[in-house]
């Protein structure tokens, strides 16, 4: 797609250059000369080569691991960009870290979604492009707007492409109900919820399936997957529910710690991803994880912004 980009310019922090690169590919506009580097002691130092004076700034950064490093990147970058005296400023965080921490679930701790969410504004950011936020209430944490993009045309593209008409969307809590009923209807699946009981953070134990699984290939559909807890437990009940396959589908592969290895060891045949989060180390080499790129919605999505267009047909 071959767009009119005078007026407007792409930055890319350090997280997830590929992304960068295919979302300037999809739009046919060179990524802006930016350079992030390292004082000795780690302060961040960012050096912005291109004039922006009266441009429209995208900068893209996901807020995935090392999570606080590529928050103060893309909080110096805005900055950097407001002082340079930039027309506007749009914040594409195709993963928005600390969402999941987006209300009090205890006394004496912080939202801290609410507190990322001032910061961006503070820093000088005008927009806010993301995707499949943990919670969509984090729209409201922002007094800028926020365009809340979804990958489920790319996720249901593939699910109809490689799955049979014998399908179960599943639930892995009752918290992701809505998405899943949404997947079922627009695939004419079956839909089934996990039952599950969470006792700390990063600990996870399914205790039943909720619905029908027999002889069904089952999709666990989720927005991330960080440990593989829930998910690996989710998917052990649903086979024994009878389910002929298990697969799982998420947006954002976050994948820390022993996931790789619970994923290998358990009855999941594949999970889907999206590139919002670079694969790297264990999670790069699995077998079982496929990859979808994400890049198109996030193209149109900054040409729409650009341009004044509607971009709610990306939302469904």
């Amino acid at each position: 797609m071959e767009v009119d980009n005078n007026g407007y310019i792409i930055f890319a922090g350090s997280s997830n250059p590929e992304l960068s690169e295919a979302i300037c590919s999809y739009l046919s506009s060179p990524l802006g000369n930016a350079k992030v580097k390292r004082f000795s002691d780690g302060e961040v130092q960012i050096e912005i080569d291109d004039n922006v004076r009266a441009k429209d700034v995208f900068v893209i950064q996901s807020t995935c691991h090392p999570v606080n490093d590529h928050l103060i990147e893309l909080l110096l970058m805005i900055d950097a960009f407001k002082r340079s005296s930039a027309k506007r400023i749009t914040a594409v965080i195709p993963y928005f870290g600390y969402a999941r921490q987006d209300k009090k679930v205890a006394p004496r701790v912080p939202i801290s979604a609410k507190l990322v969410a001032d910061l961006l504004t503070t820093a000088g950011a005008n927009r806010v492009i993301t995707m499949d936020l943990h919670a969509g209430q984090i729209q409201g944490f922002f007094d800028i707007p926020v365009d809340n993009l979804f990958a489920a045309p790319v996720l249901i593209d593939y699910m109809r492409s490689n799955f049979s008409d014998d399908l179960v969307i599943i639930s892995p809590d009752a918290g992701g109900v809505e998405r899943a009923r949404a997947f079922a209807k627009r695939l004419n699946a079956g839909l089934a919820i996990i039952d599950k009981r969470r006792s700390a953070p990063n600990q996870a134990k399914a205790m039943a399936v909720i619905g029908d699984v027999k002889n069904k290939i089952a999709v666990i559909l989720d927005d991330m997957v960080d440990t593989a807890g829930t998910l690996t437990e989710a998917a052990n009940a649903i086979e024994a529910g009878g389910a002929s396959e298990v697969h799982a589908c998420c947006t954002h592969p976050v994948l820390s710690g022993p996931a790789v290895d619970r994923i290998n060891n358990s009855a999941i045949r594949s999970l889907v991803v999206t590139d919002t989060i670079p694969l790297t180390g264990k999670p790069k080499t699995c077998e079982k994880i496929v990859v979808l790129s994400i890049a198109k919605l996030f193209g149109e999505a900054v040409c729409r912004s650009h341009t004044g267009d509607s971009v709610t047909s990306l939302f469904i």
